[in-house]
């Protein structure tokens, strides 16, 4: 897999916007805790309206292999965000956050320069929800790349 670059993101999402005119909510078939205030959760994700049936198929996956304990347990229920209009960190680009096509889980223990030595989500137990957003056309910059093992995107191909 591969990350779409910025044209092909924007000839298939089209440009990002602040307004994020172009965002569906996705209903996520479990509670999603808030990383930076775990008193709130969540059970919608407001994503790119082209990608909300994978994104409630994928958490939907995740539950039926999981199961709520174990996804709990794990911290695949700590949310880190998925729409945020801004540039990539260090970069000119839009992130792919500003279509709302990126989402970030459990971003305390899965930090943006750490490697598979110390990232969580490269542990064996994390591979199959790996695999899972990949079959939805999603891609781990953790397992791309080995850096920013919280985030997963759309657009790999």
């Amino acid at each position: 897999m591969r990350q779409y670059s910025n044209e092909e993101m924007i000839e298939k999402y089209g440009k990002p916007n602040q307004s994020g005119t172009y965002l569906a909510y996705a209903n996520i078939p479990f509670p999603l805790v808030i990383a930076w205030d775990t008193s709130v959760t969540v059970k919608r994700v407001r994503c790119h309206k082209l990608e909300v049936a994978n994104v409630e198929d994928i958490f939907w996956n995740i539950l039926n292999v999981y199961g709520l304990e174990n996804i709990n347990a794990l911290g695949i229920n700590l949310f880190g965000g998925c729409f945020n209009y801004r540039q990539m960190r260090g970069g000119s680009s839009w992130s792919r956050h500003s279509w709302g096509t990126a989402i970030d889980l459990d971003p305390v223990r899965n930090q943006l320069h750490e490697t598979k030595k110390t990232a969580r989500f490269a542990r064996r137990e994390y591979q199959e929800m790996i695999d899972i957003f990949e079959e939805h056309g999603w891609l781990s910059l953790g397992r791309l790349r080995n850096y920013d093992w919280m985030h997963f995107e759309a657009g790999g191909k």
